[in-house]
């Protein structure tokens, strides 16, 4: 029972891992870059994704076409207040984004942001070792069985941080790949 729950806890990590390395743009347009932008509609702050459809036209452009035009200004101020380096065009019902290439300098500090993120899911993987190892210290299990738990619980970490590791790396080729 106690690595069935860890072992969730760790595939949510990883699940976790996968979407914050989603929004790391790579020079490709993703709308999944756009998650985190919030917009002021209507006194309140509201998901971009709920106000808008976001599509890929061509590879390095978005088009934001949001179901009431009122919003436009409104979206292209969140865009440009979000901090990505994008440069929204507004043509009066729809917003453009081109993507721009990414300088090698950019490359290299979003590719140490991706470090960041993976040393993130980690240490939330070493949490949930250390949240184990207290409950199997609470089950009051015989010492043999309480070692072997032990183990167990060492082995998922293990596996887990190669999980992150071989993401990291694959994420990294991808920002670095020219």
């Amino acid at each position: 029972m106690i690595l069935l729950d860890i072992t969730d806890k760790m595939d949510k990590t990883i699940e976790n891992l996968g979407k914050r390395f989603a929004t790391v743009r790579a020079g490709r347009a993703n709308p999944s870059s756009l998650d985190g932008i919030m917009v002021e509609y209507y006194g309140a702050m509201t998901p971009l994704k709920q106000l808008a459809t976001i599509s890929v036209p061509e590879a390095r452009q978005l088009l934001i076409k949001p179901f009431d035009k009122s919003c436009l200004s409104a979206i292209e101020k969140a865009i440009l207040a979000s901090n990505l380096g994008y440069n929204p065009g507004n043509d009066g019902e729809t917003i453009r984004i081109v993507i721009p290439e990414l300088t090698e300098e950019r490359r290299r500090e979003l590719a140490k942001q991706v470090k960041a993120i993976a040393e993130d899911a980690k240490v939330s993987i070493r949490n949930i070792r250390h949240e184990g190892l207290e409950e199997v210290e609470k089950a009051e299990l015989p010492e043999d069985e309480e070692k072997g738990m032990e183990k167990d619980i060492q082995d998922l970490v293990n596996e887990y941080n190669k999980k992150i590791e071989d993401s990291l790396k694959e994420k990294e080729q991808e920002l670095l790949t020219v």
